[in-house]
């Protein structure tokens, strides 16, 4: 606790450049386009501070995505019911997107990334905030800087490969590790791994992508990650602001 109160006061917030971020993509599980950037802040030492690193922290914020179901959820559906260039513009005027978060490794587990988020959410001066994390169950530093999580449903063909998964002892505690999966899968008697195979083909359906027509180590990982990824949507008004956006509409 003493080391993080002691980086707390050592590290400071201020605008950064996206030569800040692409210092930093490289650790993000994400790769590809962060979208129309809006705004960018790091977290930095502060003056006379030695650090061996110059940035310790990013984060992106971006103009939003035209659709998310979720977002229709979250706002009560407050930017339905208008023409696409009416509803663009005022997700563009009204709302921000966190497209990414980055923390330097060595300075993980601090709580600096909800640090990050918390601070600077009034300062892109919109209304409304929004990000999408495919990995916010695991890591809900969102929630921990005041946002608020909106989970999807499961799709059904997730639950019912699961099930079937668990009546051969492969529980989602296992989807961590596809070697291990493998290693079950291959043990199974005939009639277990022939429904086992059923199953994982009928899940695929939804999928295009033929190279996990055959099953394979890829074609493992590949299921394991689906049945795994479960978007969770967040969102953070701005009081002031959101006031302004009721009597306005």
């Amino acid at each position: 606790m003493k080391t993080r109160c002691s980086l707390y006061k050592k590290l400071e917030i201020s605008c950064g450049t996206y030569d800040d971020y692409l210092a930093l993509a490289k650790y993000h599980y994400r790769g590809g386009n962060v979208g129309q950037i809006s705004a960018i802040y790091t977290l930095r030492p502060a003056a006379k501070i030695f650090l061996p690193v110059r940035t310790v922290g990013v984060i992106v914020y971006s103009r939003p995505v035209p659709s998310l179901e979720l977002r229709k959820l979250a706002t009560d559906n407050f930017f339905m019911g208008f023409d696409r260039s009416t509803q663009l513009a005022l997700l563009n005027r009204h709302v921000r997107r966190i497209s990414r978060v980055i923390i330097e490794p060595r300075f993980r587990g601090l709580g600096l990334a909800s640090r990050l988020v918390r601070e600077t959410l009034p300062l892109v001066n919109v209304p409304i905030v929004e990000a999408l994390a495919v990995m916010g169950e695991v890591n809900p530093f969102f929630e921990k800087a005041g946002m608020k999580a909106f989970r999807a449903p499961e799709k059904e063909s997730n639950v019912r490969l699961k099930e079937a998964l668990s009546s051969v002892g492969i529980e989602e505690r296992l989807f961590i590790d596809p070697e291990a999966v493998e290693r079950i899968i291959e043990s199974l008697p005939q009639d277990e791994a022939e429904f086992i195979e059923a199953e994982t083909r009928q899940f695929l359906k939804s999928y295009t992508n033929h190279r996990y027509d055959r099953p394979s180590p890829a074609r493992t990982q590949f299921v394991l990650n689906k049945l795994s990824s479960r978007p969770v949507y967040y969102i953070w008004h701005n009081q002031r602001k959101i006031q302004k956006l009721k009597i306005k509409n």
